[in-house]
């Protein structure tokens, strides 16, 4: 059985004797990047390269991204939906393409992990005629040379676009083309659907035939893209090389590789098993859970998997120094914790101890992400912490539980508010209705929760419109505000001020800092006195790329908990005179690790208006939160 720490391992290692870089993982929270709460595929953080800024790095890297994905929680329970996950990821910023990347994929997935090439099943991009945008030939070319030569039977069949239902099936095939919504990747999905200044293009998707038999409820006829178990995605290379500009299509001013393998996937095919939750870091867990509940994974699979797959977000999360709370990031990180307390407790057990398995995951992942050892035991206080607050919830809940349940109905409105103002578990609800002989309302309480989420999502658009990957004027003169305001932040409050993550957009700034006490409006007042003060002052924002190791020792500002490159971009502010022949560190006035963009100078940021202080707020123990505009 191939361990994940193995296949990572190697995955790394030949795509380094291939020229590439290897780049350490970003954070799980987004640096400069407003759009998402969460990192939740490798390309976010690599995004200003794929745009064609160069990277530290140069033109040729590779990583093992920690990714997370809040709109599959509720998925979880399948043997395939995971919320957290690793993507292997290899990168090309404008030198190699399809004719390397292709072949390197193949070779590594047959040779170097094992997989039998007969399983391996290839998809396309079918053209998009109406952007001018033809069906990718050369993929076709590439995979049936590949396919030839491994000695298999390579037809190509066109499934077309989603209007047939994709229901033409195999028909024999090993080269399928899909339109857009299949073979079209950006982060914005389809391009119709692409914003101003997005990258994106048609990619090449790699499935596992796990040789399971189709499931009708899928669809008439199989295919890769199916959802009934049979094929599992593992690979998908993205062929990067267009621009959305006046709602028209632009190649971009270099051809991208963007390559993202699913880890846990990869290894669930090299181990012949289409159970994510049997490779060896999510095992691990069920295995504990096994061990002190008496309860057999096999006949409990649901309640097991939503354990160790959402133990492993929030460890992750810790580590990355998300904390529990009623909002963002934290909300995400919280339901997390209470999801596996409340699966954790259908199968006994043992309550008080669900921290205990953060060791497991650390274990298991540990030897790579060093990070989640050091940080453990703040790590499993944390999930004690919030494990018991959760049942003191849970007390309350029953209470207003009793309240609320007369007669043989619990109506849809009530379960609703159990949920969204008591914390207590929809599937909680349905069970002691049960015990009663009584029933829940379901639809309504599913039209409630869809009105509910469509608010959360509009308040989210709202809330991250313009955002920092579209780079407009207003938004990087906020960034470079922010910088003024950590700087300034640390001169009225004192050196133990760190930053714990950022938001910026282009109507205002947002900055979370580690402070233990509620600013004064004297504080306040001061901050804005300095940064304004700055601004008129005309300092040159310059930057530069070093090794970490000499940014450290320049003592340049960084986020708390973030993992950085050998090679990192600094920018600093000021003094007057600084030019990147000429930096001047020993006289800036801020230095700190930074992906950019950023203006060139602060005169620029006046245009916008005088720096404020909108409101300073607790967000969590010990962090403090700003809002900030320029008007």
């Amino acid at each position: 059985m191939k361990t994940s720490n193995e296949i990572r391992s190697k995955y790394l290692k030949f795509f380094a004797d291939r020229g590439h870089a290897v780049i350490p993982s970003a954070s799980l929270v987004p640096e400069n990047d407003p759009t998402t709460l969460f990192t939740g595929s490798g390309m976010q953080p690599l995004l200003p390269y794929l745009l064609g800024q160069p990277h530290p790095k140069g033109k040729r890297v590779v990583d093992s991204q920690k990714s997370f994905r809040a709109a599959d929680i509720e998925e979880v329970g399948d043997n395939r939906h995971i919320t957290f996950f690793e993507m292997l990821g290899n990168w090309s910023f404008g030198d190699y393409f399809k004719q390397e990347q292709l072949p390197w994929i193949f070779e590594f997935l047959t040779r170097e992990v094992g997989l039998d090439p007969k399983r391996l099943y290839v998809t396309v991009f079918d053209g998009a005629p109406e952007i001018g945008i033809p069906r990718d030939e050369e993929a076709i070319q590439i995979w049936t040379k590949l396919f030839s030569d491994a000695g298999i039977d390579n037809k190509f069949v066109v499934i077309g676009s989603e209007a047939n239902g994709y229901e033409v099936g195999m028909q024999g095939g090993r080269i399928f083309s899909y339109d857009a919504k299949k073979n079209w990747w950006s982060r914005a999905g389809v391009p119709a659907h692409m914003p101003e200044g997005e990258p994106g293009g048609p990619d090449s998707e790699m499935f596992y035939d796990f040789g399971t038999e189709h499931d009708p409820k899928w669809g008439k006829e199989c295919h890769p893209n199916c959802d009934c178990g049979r094929f599992m995605e593992i690979a998908n290379s993205v062929f990067m090389e267009y621009l959305k500009k006046g709602g028209n299509f632009e190649k971009l001013v270099q051809q991208n590789v963007d390559f993202g393998g699913g880890l846990e996937r990869i290894v669930a095919a090299s181990n012949g098993d289409p159970d994510v939750f049997r490779i060896d870091t999510l095992n691990a867990v069920i295995e504990e859970l096994e061990k002190k509940s008496g309860k057999s994974y096999v006949e409990n699979t649901v309640p097991f998997r939503v354990v160790a797959d959402h133990i492993h977000g929030a460890t992750f999360m810790l580590t990355d120094d998300v904390l529990p709370s009623n909002s963002d990031r934290g909300y995400f990180l919280r339901r997390l914790i209470r999801r596996s307390v409340r699966y954790a407790d259908v199968i006994g057990f043992p309550a008080g101890e669900l921290s205990t398995l953060a060791r497991v995951v650390a274990k298991t992942h540990g030897e790579h992400y060093t990070e989640l050892i050091e940080h453990l035991v703040a790590t499993e206080k944390a999930i004690a912490d919030e494990e018991s607050k959760f049942r003191e919830t849970l007390s309350r809940g029953m209470k207003e539980f009793e309240k609320l349940t007369k007669g043989d109905t619990v109506s849809g409105h009530d379960a609703y508010v159990l949920f969204t103002t008591h914390g207590f578990p929809f599937e909680l609800t349905q069970e002691l209705a049960k015990e009663r002989g009584a029933s829940v309302d379901i639809n309504a309480f599913k039209k409630e929760m869809d009105s509910h989420r469509d608010l959360s999502r509009a308040g989210a658009e709202q809330k991250f419109k313009g955002g920092l990957a579209d780079q407009s004027e207003a938004t990087v003169r906020l960034h470079t505000a922010h910088h003024l305001l950590l700087k300034a932040l640390q001169m009225v409050l004192g050196e133990s001020v760190k930053q714990r993550g950022s938001n910026i957009t282009g109507e205002r700034l947002r900055i979370d800092f580690a402070h233990p006490a509620k600013m004064t409006d004297d504080e306040k007042k001061e901050v804005e006195r300095i940064v304004n003060e700055k601004i008129k002052e005309h300092l040159p924002m310059v930057r530069s790329t070093m090794p970490k190791e000499e940014a450290e020792k320049l003592n340049a500002q960084h986020e708390f908990g973030a993992k950085y490159p050998d090679m990192v971009s600094v920018y600093s502010l000021g003094p007057v005179g600084a030019t990147e022949d000429r930096p001047m560190y020993d006289q800036s006035f801020s230095i700190e690790f930074c992906g950019g963009p950023h203006v060139s100078n602060t005169s620029e940021i006046e245009k916008s208006g005088t720096f404020k202080i909108q409101k300073e707020e607790a967000v969590a123990a010990g962090i403090r939160r700003i809002k900030a505009v320029l008007a």
